[in-house]
């Protein structure tokens, strides 16, 4: 198969963000009272969004309509203003990057992280490659594992499903893959682990950025 696109997620895939996000919840957590979480633990809060994330971070009987919203204000307040403190690209992605951009293969990414602060991570920490679409989470558009999102990035690409690979840590980024028709890649330098992605329909696996050059030829 020849491939000419690539679809990215970003946090846990491209970016280890855990510690800003993480630290960002716990600021907010912090001012109502409530207990806070190790970083590790917001592996598995982060992948549906930032709504959800907070709201799996709260104490189960504080997760109300009005808490969640006051809380996921403050969080985004917060972030916006330490989203890119200890974040940073995971060791092998730049090479990778490279390759795929001296193979002249489309580079997009999808998320569903906030938009702005998508962009504004794409420019701090993604400008030196070009990625022809990058699309996080807005208005109008559910959010993965909906296929919507990646069906759009298609047609802005102009290229079929079959001929795109698509890189992501957790479930929900294999889901989202297999119902737009890409070729499903799950990552285990991520958030998740091997058995969620196995479940949810990984075509291939990889442990290293620079191991799918071994099972795919751009």
């Amino acid at each position: 198969m020849n491939y000419k696109a690539v679809v990215f997620d970003l946090d846990g895939t491209l970016v280890d963000s855990a510690a800003d996000l993480g630290n960002a919840v716990n600021r907010v957590l912090e001012t109502h009272g409530f207990p806070v979480h190790g970083i590790p633990r917001y592996q598995d809060f982060i992948g549906n969004g930032a709504e959800m994330m907070v709201k799996r971070a709260l104490p189960e009987k504080n997760r109300g309509e009005v808490i969640l919203k006051e809380c996921l204000s403050e969080f985004m307040n917060d972030y916006h203003k330490n989203f890119n403190v200890d974040t940073v690209l995971y060791d092998g992605v730049p090479e990778l990057l490279d390759h795929l951009s001296d193979k002249s293969i489309i580079l997009t990414l999808l998320t569903n992280k906030p938009e702005d602060i998508t962009f504004k991570l794409n420019e701090s920490l993604l400008s030196k490659w070009d990625f022809r679409v990058v699309m996080g989470s807005s208005e109008g558009i559910p959010k993965k594992p909906d296929p919507t999102g990646a069906r759009l990035l298609l047609e802005k690409i102009g290229i079929p499903g079959s001929q795109t690979v698509y890189f992501g840590d957790s479930g929900i980024d294999m889901k989202t893959a297999i119902s737009a028709g890409m070729v499903p890649v799950g990552v285990l330098w991520g958030f998740r682990e091997k058995e969620e992605l196995e479940n949810d329909g990984a075509k291939y696996i990889i442990e290293k950025p620079l191991d799918i050059l071994e099972i795919i030829q751009f």
